[in-house]
């Protein structure tokens, strides 16, 4: 395996020390500080715990990393929804592994509770996506090692559609003179998807919170500029248009654009395979912006953190930035879930792909979904807002509220 060479040397030089130190530690006898050495060495790992979907991918470079320091490193198969839970849990204890795999959005939980470390990738950070250091980095500091960058964007049936929509108002246009009832299909629900409308609130310039260097600012809400797309939103509501609906889920989404009923299609990577297994010719575009700005979604990046109790941290600092940082690995996590590498240079390689590239394509405009703690008063009420004002609320009486709600809950 080829690993980043960018402060190798000097991970190679204090790892060796770190377990010189420790083989010496403990013992004041000097005829036996060999033996000890040994068996301390050979003791020393790193225990990391990955998803099952991804073991296979993250073995082959903990083989590699162990062949050329001598460290073991013991994987365990964790389910998903439990992994962020056990990680606060047991880190304190002492139990918790030395690394997690984790998602960027858990980062405000994790460092509220004080489980996770920096890390220190020095020059290799402007190696990655600039979109996946951004979503690595809480109050200024990298936290999380990332792999890979995944966004929604417009999957079109290019066999219904040619080509792609200039905007919203053309991408319902295209769809209505293909013949279609719903030229275009989002997933929403009774209670909203303000996830998937995001792109939409962007592009009228209403972010959720502003931003300064260290990333997010809580005390900067800014949500309360969106009146003008929550108008948006009413006009394409029950009462407008009927281009948003909240009886349309995610499943019925699906099948809308599986079936050929809908042309068009806001989601993810997640849902390409089956369109693609249903024989359909599938495009990725932009997402179609309703005001002329662009319409920024919001990107998801995964990761590894460094546990704060690790007592082997130089070594998971050396596996983590110069084994799964490296371009292989990257492209075997990819290669395990298909979704776009963080590292630039792996990612460039697997835009060969041209459904890959479409997504890196909507991604270079995309921003971190906010990890902030406050972040969850947001989701509280913010999906539910968007549901009434698609259903015939006031949208700015509504919106106001949505705005009072989260201030106060925010306090």
């Amino acid at each position: 395996m080829t690993v980043n060479k960018t402060g190798r040397a000097f991970a190679a030089l204090a790892l060796a020390t770190t377990l010189g130190l420790a083989g010496c530690a403990g013992s004041d006898d000097a005829g036996s500080d060999d033996q000890n050495a040994g068996d301390d060495e050979a003791s020393t790992s790193l225990t990391v715990w990955v998803d099952a979907e991804r073991l296979d991918a993250v073995q082959v470079a903990a083989e590699a990393y162990t062949d050329e320091t001598g460290v073991a490193i013991d994987l365990v198969g964790k389910d998903t929804a439990d992994i962020k839970d056990d990680f606060i849990q047991q880190v304190p204890t002492g139990e918790g592994p030395d690394i997690t795999m984790g998602a960027h959005d858990w980062l405000g939980e994790l460092s509220t509770n004080g489980v996770v470390a920096p890390l220190e990738l020095g020059d290799s950070a402007g190696d990655y996506l600039e979109v996946a250091i951004d979503a690595s980095t809480y109050d200024g500091n990298v936290y999380m090692l990332p792999y890979a960058v995944e966004n929604i964007a417009v999957l079109r049936n290019a066999e219904l559609v040619p080509e792609p929509a200039t905007s919203f108002d053309d991408m319902i246009q295209k769809g209505t003179d293909a013949g279609l009832d719903h030229p275009f299909v989002v997933e929403q629900g009774a209670e909203g998807n303000p996830y998937h409308l995001y792109p939409f609130q962007t592009a009228f310039g209403a972010p959720v919170f502003g931003t300064t260097d260290a990333g997010y600012d809580a005390t900067d809400l800014r949500i309360g500029e969106g009146e003008d797309f929550a108008a948006w939103l009413a006009e394409q509501g029950k009462n407008g248009t009927g281009a948003l609906n909240t009886d349309i889920d995610g499943d019925i989404a699906k099948q809308s654009f599986l079936d050929g009923t809908a042309a068009f299609w806001l989601t993810g990577p997640w849902n390409v395979g089956g369109a693609l297994d249903a024989g359909i010719d599938v495009a990725i575009d932009p997402v179609p912006s309703p005001t002329g700005e662009v319409a920024s979604p919001f990107a998801g990046v995964k990761g590894f953190f460094l546990s704060s109790e690790s007592e082997n941290k130089i070594a998971a600092t050396d596996f983590l930035v110069n084994f799964l940082g490296s371009e292989e690995a990257q492209l075997s996590l990819f290669e395990a879930g298909s979704v776009l590498p963080a590292l630039s240079a792996a990612a460039e390689t697997a835009s060969n792909d041209e459904i890959i590239a479409g997504f890196a394509e909507v991604g270079a405009e995309a921003v971190p979904m906010p990890a902030i703690p406050e972040m969850g008063a947001v989701w509280e009420f913010w999906g539910v807002a968007e549901a009434e004002i698609i259903n015939g609320a006031d949208p700015v009486e509504r919106w106001q509220k949505l705005t009072s709600d989260v201030e106060g809950a925010i306090g």
